[in-house]
C-alpha cells in the first residue's frame, strides 16, 4: 500500500489527513474491520506475550529463546510489519481485560464468555466517553514489546488482506509521537473496538459462540464488498484465483448437505440458523456472501438490531469528530493580503526590536568568549553552579546565548538558570514508558529557540515556549527512525557501561546532529542508516547506509564540506560525503579503536581534523587526507561520557569511577575533579553525561546522584 508509507512522513498535517482518509474507508467497510478485530482477539488468546523482564537481559538487545510452548514462527520482510502486528495483539489484549471474573482477574476472551448482563454492559462504553476502550498506556506497551514478541501475531490473520494492513497502519498511527495524530487514530480504533464488542455481545453471538477463523486472504476478501473501481486481480494480492467452495468454505456459510428432491415435491423450507450450545456461530454468518456494490454490511433486522445496540451512533460520531481543519486554515491563510509588510520587517514593531536585541546579545557573547578562549584556559575546576535535578541526568545541553541549561532525564526536561541558580521549568516530554531521551539539540538558538528531543524509539519532538516562558508547547513530532529497537540508555547501563560495551552489548539509542546553516538534521542510532531530514520541508531527503553491522554511537557533520563523521559500536570511525550516491558515499573508514566509540567530533574549520575517543580511553586525531591517525593520546579507561569544546582546544572525560578529567589538545590534564565544592564537599557520583558550552569555557556535568554542576575557568564568569 502506498498510503502506508505516509505513516513516517515528517509532517503531522499529512499524517492527520491520512487518518481521516482511512476513517472513511473504515466506515465504508465497517463489518470487515470488525471481523479483523475479532480475529485478532481470537489469536491473542492463543499467543501469550512474554514479559520484558524474562525476555531481555539487562544491557542486552538479544531476546532469550522462546519457550517450548510458543511455536516457531515464519519470518517477515520488515520491522514495520512486526511492530504493527504487535500493536494489534496488544489492542486485543486490552479488550480481553475488559471482562473480569469475580476475583478481579482477567478471563480469556471469547464471545462465549461475554454476556449481556448489566456488569458487562457497564464495562463497555460508547466511543464518545472520556475513557477509551483502548488506552494510551496500551499503545505504549505495543511499542515496548514490538522487539521481542511481535512475531507471534503474524500467524492466523490474513497477511495479504487489505483490511488487516489498514488495521496495522491505524495501530501505527495510534502510537504516533504527535498527540493530535494519535488522538484521531485512537478514535477510529476505539470506534471499531466498540462495534466489535457490541457484535460479540449481541444475542446472536452471545451463546458460547466464537468468530470463525479467517482461513486465508481469499476467504477474507471474497466476502468483502467490492469497490466501485476495483477488479478481482486487485483484491487477491497473494496471487492465484479466488478460493473454490470446499469443506472449510462451506463451514463459513453453515451449509449442510441437502436431501434429494423428488418429482412433484417442494423443497423443505430452510430453518433459521440457531446455534447449539457450545457450537460455533461464525461472525461471517451475519453477512451474505453475495452483496450489492455499495452495501455496508448486514441489512434488515440484523442491521436494525445492531443500530439499537449502538446508542451513541458511533458512525456519526466518527464522521463528526474526525476532521483536521486543513481546508478552513488554508482558506483563512490565502485570504490574507499578499502585499502586507511582515511584522518583523517593520522597524517600529516589537518583534523587530526584540530581534535586534537578540542580535546584539549574541554578538556580545561571541566577542567576550572569544577573548577568553584565545587567552588560553589553564584550569577548569571553579564550580559556578550546583543543584539537584528532579531525575537522573541523561542528556545535558547549554543554550548558546541564554544563561540556560536543559537537563533531560528518562522522560522529562528540566531548565536551569545557571547564573541565578534557579529552576526555570520542568515538563514531560511525552515519550512512552520504557523509552528514554537520548539526545537534545537547540534549533535556531540565535533567535526564537526551539528544543529538539530524540528518544530511543526513533521519535523526534520539537518544543517551543520553554524555560522562562513556562508554557511549553509541542511544535511538531515525527518518527525520525522507523526501524529502531527500543533500548534503555539509563543509569544501570551507564554504571556498567565499560563491561557491557566490551562485550558488545547495550545500545546507543538515537543520536542526532543539527546543521543550523542548512536546516538539515542527521539522525541515526540502533539502525544501519544515517537519515537526513530537511526540517523546513518536513521530509526525508537522504538515507546513507553505514555499511556496518553495529550501531552508530556518535554523529558530527560539517556543512561547508558536506561531510559526516560517525562513530560506531565496533570501534570504527567512518566518514561519509552526502553529495555522493549511497554506494559511494563512504569515503574513509578508520579501524584503530578496538572498543565502543564514545565520541567522534568533526572540527568545523576548513582543514579541521577528526577527534574520536573510545571507551578504552584512547583519543585519536585523524586527518582526512591520511589513512591513519596523526596523533594518539591515552586517558583513563571506563569512560561513560565525553565532550569536545568547539572553540577552545579542550576535551573532558567522565568516568564511572566518579571523577572528571579535562585535557588540552596536547594531552595534558588541566583539571581533575573528584569532589563538589564546600567545606564538607562530598565525592561526585558516577558521571552520566557532560557537555561544553558552545562559546564559554563552561563544563556541565550530570551524575547518578541526581546532581547537576557547572565548572568554569573563572568564578562568576559573565
Amino acid at each position: 500500500m502506498m498510503l502506508a508509507q505516509l505513516i513516517n512522513d515528517g509532517s503531522p498535517v499529512v499524517r492527520k489527513e491520512l487518518v481521516v482518509a482511512l476513517s472513511h474507508l473504515v466506515v465504508q467497510y465497517e463489518s470487515n474491520f470488525c471481523t479483523v478485530a475479532l480475529q485478532f482477539m481470537e489469536e491473542e488468546k492463543n499467543y501469550a506475550v512474554p514479559s520484558p523482564a524474562n525476555t531481555l537481559e539487562p544491557g542486552n538487545l538479544t531476546p532469550v529463546r522462546d519457550s517450548p510452548a510458543i511455536p516457531r514462527l515464519r519470518s517477515v520482510n520488515s520491522y514495520t510489519n512486526i511492530r504493527a502486528a504487535t500493536t494489534a495483539r496488544n489492542l486485543n489484549k486490552s479488550l480481553q481485560n475488559l471482562n473480569l471474573n469475580e476475583e478481579g482477574g482477567p478471563v480469556a476472551f471469547s464471545p462465549g464468555n461475554l454476556s449481556t448482563s448489566s456488569s458487562a454492559s457497564s464495562t463497555l462504553g460508547s466511543p464518545d466517553n472520556d475513557e477509551y476502550i483502548l488506552s494510551f498506556e496500551t499503545v505504549d506497551k505495543m511499542r515496548r514489546v514490538s522487539s521481542y514478541s511481535s512475531l507471534n501475531s503474524l500467524i492466523g490473520v490474513s497477511f495479504n488482506s487489505v483490511y488487516t494492513q489498514i488495521w496495522r497502519v491505524l495501530l501505527h498511527l495510534a502510537a504516533d509521537p504527535f498527540p493530535e495524530v494519535s488522538d484521531l487514530a485512537m478514535k477510529v480504533l476505539n470506534s471499531i473496538a466498540y462495534k466489535a464488542l457490541s457484535l460479540s455481545l449481541s444475542p446472536q453471538a452471545s451463546i458460547n459462540a466464537r468468530p470463525q477463523r479467517i482461513l486465508d486472504s481469499g476467504s477474507l476478501t471474497q466476502s468483502a464488498p467490492a469497490s466501485p473501481t476495483s477488479k478481482g486481480t486487485h483484491i487477491h494480492q497473494a496471487g492465484g484465483s479466488p478460493p473454490m467452495p470446499s469443506a472449510s468454505s462451506s463451514s463459513l456459510t453453515n451449509e449442510v448437505p441437502k436431501p434429494p428432491i423428488r418429482g412433484g415435491e417442494q423443497p423443505p423450507p430452510r430453518p433459521p440458523y440457531t446455534p447449539t450450545l457450545g457450537g460455533q456461530a461464525p461472525h461471517s454468518h451475519q453477512f451474505p456472501r453475495t452483496r450489492k456494490m455499495f452495501d455496508k454490511g448486514p441489512s434488515g433486522s440484523d442491521q436494525a438490531g445492531d443500530d439499537a445496540d449502538d446508542p451513541g451512533g458511533h458512525k456519526a460520531y466518527m464522521n463528526a469528530n474526525l476532521s483536521t481543519g486543513l481546508c478552513d486554515w488554508s482558506a483563512k491563510y490565502f485570504a490574507q493580503p499578499v502585499m502586507k509588510v511582515p511584522e518583523e520587517h517593520d522597524v517600529e514593531s516589537q518583534v523587530r526590536k526584540e530581534r535586534e536585541w537578540r542580535f546584539l546579545r549574541n554578538n556580545r557573547v561571541r566577542r567576550q568568549s572569544h577573548v577568553i578562549t584565545q587567552r588560553g584556559v589553564t584550569r577548569l575546576d571553579d564550580q559556578i553552579f550546583i543543584n539537584r535535578n528532579p531525575g537522573v541526568p541523561s542528556v545535558v545541553k547549554f543554550h548558546p546565548f541564554n544563561p540556560c541549561i536543559a537537563v533531560a532525564d528518562k522522560d522529562s526536561i528540566c531548565f536551569w538558570d545557571w547564573e541565578k541558580g534557579e529552576r526555570l521549568d520542568y515538563f514531560y516530554n511525552g515519550n512512552p514508558r520504557y523509552t528514554r531521551i537520548t539526545a537534545m539539540e537547540y534549533l535556531n538558538g540565535h533567535d526564537c529557540s526551539l528544543l529538539l528531543t530524540a528518544t530511543d524509539d526513533g521519535a523526534l519532538r520539537i518544543w517551543k515556549n520553554f524555560a522562562d516562558q513556562r508554557n511549553p508547547e509541542m511544535v511538531t513530532a515525527w518518527q525520525g527512525l522507523s526501524d529502531m529497537l527500543p533500548t534503555t540508555r539509563g543509569l544501570a547501563r551507564r554504571v556498567s557501561i565499560y563491561l557491557d560495551r566490551t562485550k558488545g552489548q547495550g545500545g546507543a539509542g538515537m543520536v542526532v546532529d543539527w546543521e543550523q546553516e542548512t536546516g538539515l538534521l542527521m539522525a541515526s542510532g540502533d539502525v544501519r542508516v544515517i537519515r537526513i531530514w530537511d526540517t523546513e520541508r518536513e521530509m526525508k531527503v537522504q538515507d546513507i547506509p553505514t555499511g556496518a553491522d553495529s550501531c552508530v554511537t556518535s554523529l558530527s557533520c560539517d556543512s561547508q564540506r558536506s561531510l559526516i563523521a560517525a562513530g560506531l559500536g565496533d570501534g570504527s570511525v567512518r566518514i561519509y560525503d552526502r553529495r555522493m550516491g549511497p554506494n559511494e558515499c563512504r569515503v574513509m573508514t578508520y579501524r584503530e579503536h578496538t572498543s565502543w566509540v564514545v565520541k567522534a567530533h568533526l572540527q568545523k574549520q576548513v582543514d579541521g581534523n577528526i577527534i574520536s575517543v573510545s571507551v578504552d580511553g584512547d583519543v585519536r586525531f585523524f586527518e582526512l587526507r591520511a589513512p591513519d591517525s596523526v596523533n594518539v593520546l591515552q586517558t583513563v579507561k571506563g569512560l561513560t561520557a565525553l565532550d569536545i569544546h568547539p572553540q577552545a582546544n579542550l576535551f573532558a572525560c567522565g568516568s564511572m569511577n566518579q571523577f572528571i578529567a579535562v585535557y588540552n589538545a596536547a594531552g595534558d590534564i588541566i583539571s581533575n575533579i573528584k569532589y563538589y565544592d564546600g567545606f564538607m564537599g562530598q565525592r561526585i557520583g558516577a558521571i552520566s553525561c557532560l557537555a561544553f558550552h558552545p562559546y564559554w569555557p563552561h563544563l556541565a556535568v550530570g551524575s547518578n546522584d541526581y546532581y547537576m554542576s557547572i565548572y568554569s575557568a573563572e568564578k562568576r564568569l559573565r
